[in-house]
């Protein structure tokens, strides 16, 4: 016995197979298409393969010890990723229709998953366009001679150089200076940074130019936006491989520390990551799927993809931790040299007799026959390990709200504000999301039913493999991974990292705990996505219940194909 929920009037809102071969030819000239395979698939790589791969899972890496954080990440895009990317990709191409269109013709009560979306693309999509923003002020910044965060700048009196900038790196201080301002507390905004605003404006101004005109732009765009981060990635390593340290980077990157495997948090942070690396429940990936022919083989895009989307994400933490590795060697030289100039002038020792090969050696004799002068002279800990774990910190109407909201991101505070989005706007609703599709789709819409539309699609059905992800093991992981979260979010205190140069182990960012006010946005990021689903299914009860309505097939989404029906049922 299999496990199916009612859903009266399913097969009046959807096409039969023969109405659906149909309708292709018939609307092929109202319908935007991809004008090629290879169009289509560069889209989705563009689509998938971004900011979460580049910036994002280096950053967790880093957060979760390394390699460690590679292997959870790894088990959940084959157990998570992968079958939700084929269900999406699916669903979508024998549909044809929408993210809020496709679940609302599986069931009326469903269409709140495609709110959810909806709403989750808009939280991210403000602040991913920030960070576009910082990239465009580098862009800018970078055609200086000598580049601005190469060195410090002299203080009011020009007698010297800034202090902020001389107690931290020229790097940091370029970055938390004069990039973003901050401000020393999430609740201290500061007001808007007008460079900021600039480069934001810009960036959105570039999306809207890319978007304009639906598939037609972005289906042409995708060949240069595609393709060119890897050639710059490329460059980036060749470069980060004849740093200093790089090597050391990439070995932490690959050495797992496997104490962070026990932390829930860690899987949570893991099973997030896929979602933003294939770009899962937000949407595009259905919508995308929604213009091919609906004798497209995708299971085989779904699987192409992943493979992409998984080297693309080692590939780029690859990349990002040789110039780590040298960040990291920079820091350790600088320290454990200004521990030998103090050991040196303590005891009178001659030039070169102390050096970094025999530091350690030096120390330790020290330490053992004068430690009451050692502890005086409050050298530093320089620890590799350390350095190296340490962070690394309507198409128009719709580009000019999203801008105007994303303004928030700019004031002083905006870094705290961004980090504050990061953490909660598509961590749990994305899981959200992914379960309701994947039940939606197994037991709402029918897994038998589901079958024959694959097989119908692509001449098979699905293997094991899919039934067993599909059914039990994907959606018993999201499970999982909630209940664990919201255990560990519990136990403890939110904090965030802030750079306050009057701190007392300044350079290193302060960790502090959020205001009490912070929980009402934390709910609005997280807890409004996550509730648009039940909420909409709420919603459609109890009207359907209040006007008694037990048809709904009125409830079909307005298509091309869905008029092209309806014309020929009126001819008839």
């Amino acid at each position: 016995m299999k496990l199916k929920f009612p859903n009266p009037g399913l097969d009046d809102r959807i096409l039969s197979h023969a109405e659906l071969e149909r309708m292709e030819k018939e609307e092929a000239g109202d319908r935007p298409k991809w004008d090629n395979k290879t169009q289509y698939l560069l889209t989705c790589v563009g689509f998938c393969v971004g900011l979460g791969n580049v910036w994002r899972f280096p950053y967790l890496c880093q957060s979760h010890g390394g390699g460690a954080f590679m292997i959870p990440f790894l088990i959940l895009l084959v157990l998570e990723g992968i079958p939700l990317l084929h269900l999406e990709f699916a669903i979508g191409q024998r549909l044809r229709k929408g993210s809020v269109g496709v679940w609302r013709s599986i069931h009326p009560c469903l269409t709140g998953v495609g709110i959810a979306s909806l709403l989750v693309s808009f939280l991210v999509g403000m602040y991913y366009n920030t960070i576009m923003a910082w990239i465009m002020w580098y862009l800018f910044n970078s055609f200086q001679s000598p580049l601005p965060w190469s060195q410090c700048p002299l203080n009011a009196n020009r007698t010297g150089l800034v202090e902020e900038c001389a107690r931290s790196t020229t790097v940091d201080y370029f970055w938390y200076r004069e990039t973003l301002n901050t401000s020393t507390a999430i609740d201290e905004s500061g007001g808007l940074q007008w460079w900021m605003v600039l480069s934001l404006v810009a960036a959105w101004t570039v999306l809207y130019v890319c978007c304009i005109r639906g598939i037609e732009t972005t289906g042409k765009a995708v060949y240069i936006t595609s393709t060119l981060p890897y050639l710059v990635l490329t460059i980036f390593l060749i470069r980060g491989l004849t740093l200093k340290g790089s090597i050391e980077g990439i070995k932490f990157l690959f050495t797992p520390d496997v104490d962070e495997l026990m932390n829930p948090s860690t899987w949570l942070d893991a099973g997030a990551q896929v979602f933003y690396s294939f770009s899962l429940a937000f949407g595009g990936l259905i919508s995308f799927s929604s213009y091919n022919s609906i004798h497209n083989n995708c299971e085989q895009d779904a699987v192409l993809i992943s493979i992409i989307n998984g080297c693309t994400s080692v590939y780029s933490a690859t990349v990002i931790y040789s110039i780590i590795g040298f960040r990291a060697t920079e820091k350790f030289d600088d320290c454990t040299s200004d521990n030998i100039l103090k050991l040196m002038n303590a005891f009178n020792y001659p030039e070169n007799n102390i050096t970094d090969g025999n530091y350690d050696q030096v120390l330790s004799q020290f330490n053992q026959t004068n430690p009451d002068i050692i502890q005086g002279l409050q050298l530093q800990t320089c620890d590799m390990q350390t350095f190296l774990s340490q962070g690394v910190e309507g198409t128009g109407l719709t580009c000019l709200i999203s801008c105007a909201c994303g303004l928030i991101f700019t004031q002083q505070s905006g870094n705290y504000w961004l980090a504050l989005f990061d953490n909660f706007a598509g961590s749990i609703p994305l899981l959200v999301i992914g379960l309701c599709e994947m039940i939606a789709v197994m037991y709402i819409y029918g897994v038998d039913r589901f079958n024959k539309d694959i097989e119908f699609m692509i001449g098979h059905k699905p293997n094991l493999f899919w039934q067993v992800t599909w059914r039990v093991v994907s959606p018993l992981i999201m499970v999982v991974i909630l209940i664990l979260y919201f255990v560990t979010q519990i136990t403890k205190s939110l904090t965030y990292l802030v750079w306050d140069q009057e701190a007392v182990d300044f350079p290193t960012l302060e960790a502090r705990p959020f205001p009490s006010w912070i929980n009402v946005i934390i709910f609005i990021l997280a807890g409004v996505p996550s509730l648009a689903v039940p909420g909409f299914a709420l919603y459609k009860f109890i009207q359907n219940k209040c006007c008694k309505k037990e048809d709904y097939s009125d409830d079909t989404v307005d298509t091309i194909s869905a008029k092209v029906e309806m014309n020929d049922k009126m001819k008839m």
